[in-house]
Order: C-alpha cells, then structure tokens, then sequence
C-alpha cells in the first residue's frame, strides 16, 4: 500500500511541475558537423592563367534540411545578391585562414560540388575545412580537417 501511495504523490508531483512550468521546451534538432572530403582536382584555363580547382564534397550533406539554404531576403545581402541563402559555407586552411566562399547554395546537394581554385604553380595547404554559417540562428558547423591531395 505504501509503494502505492508513494507512486501517486510522484506522479501528481510531476504532473504539477509540469502544469506549473507552463512552457514545454522544443529544442532546435541538432544537427551533425559535416563530414568533408576530397572529390578530385581539375585543370582550367581563364583569362590566360591556369588554375587547379579542389573539389569537395560533404558525406552528410542529407543530414541538412533544405530549409537551411532557402533565399534569405531578410537576412544582409551577399555583395549585390539580395536573395543569398540563409547558410554561407566559406573553406579554410588548416591555420584558419579563409581560402573561398558560397553564399548563395540552394540546397543540401550543392554542398556536394563546393571548391577553390589556386594557380597552377602555388602549392595549395596541406588541410582545409568548412565552416556553415546558418545566419538565421547564428549557428556555425564546422567539419573536419580535409587532405588536398587525391
């Protein structure tokens, strides 16, 4: 009978708090960092220099809502692009050092297809990595470190 007793009060406790608390809490559903790597590089030409573009992809690229690069028109425009998505992805050297920039990807699938470029005689860093910048939530996923050599 005690056991009995014992588990209503419980239970009426927490019901309690529950009523008393008011707000229910509904976390924004975390998300993973993403997961980089090297697809290939590829030679080009253009205005008579040659290049070497690095070309990355993101493993988990499905683990991103499409919400996360719809047109922000609210948010501050990149350059004269007023419809720039809400999550910029700049890539940085393993220093830290900012190599390049998207701001305006439309969807998860464009994180597959994301690069630099550097002249064909400058030796590119050893290691980069992406930083996602949902601009919305203030909210930075920063990946792993990447090789540059296929």
């Amino acid at each position: 009978m005690r056991l009995s007793k014992a588990l209503t009060v419980l239970l009426g406790s927490l019901m309690l708090a529950m009523i008393v608390g008011g707000k229910t809490s509904h976390a924004t559903p975390s998300l993973p960092n993403p997961v980089l790597y090297l697809t290939g590089t590829e030679a080009y030409t253009t205005g008579g220099k040659n290049f070497i573009r690095y070309k990355f992809d993101v493993l988990n690229k499905a683990d991103y809502p499409a919400a996360l690069f719809a047109a922000a028109p609210a948010l501050p425009p990149c350059g004269k692009n007023t419809n720039s998505s809400r999550t910029w992805v700049d890539i940085f050297d393993q220093r830290g050092k900012r190599i390049y920039g998207f701001c305006a990807l439309g969807k998860p699938a464009d994180l597959g297809s994301i690069w630099f470029a550097l002249e064909e005689n400058v030796v590119p860093p050893s290691w980069v990595y992406i930083e996602m910048n949902d601009r919305q939530t203030n909210t930075k996923y920063k990946s792993n470190l990447a090789d540059t050599t296929p």
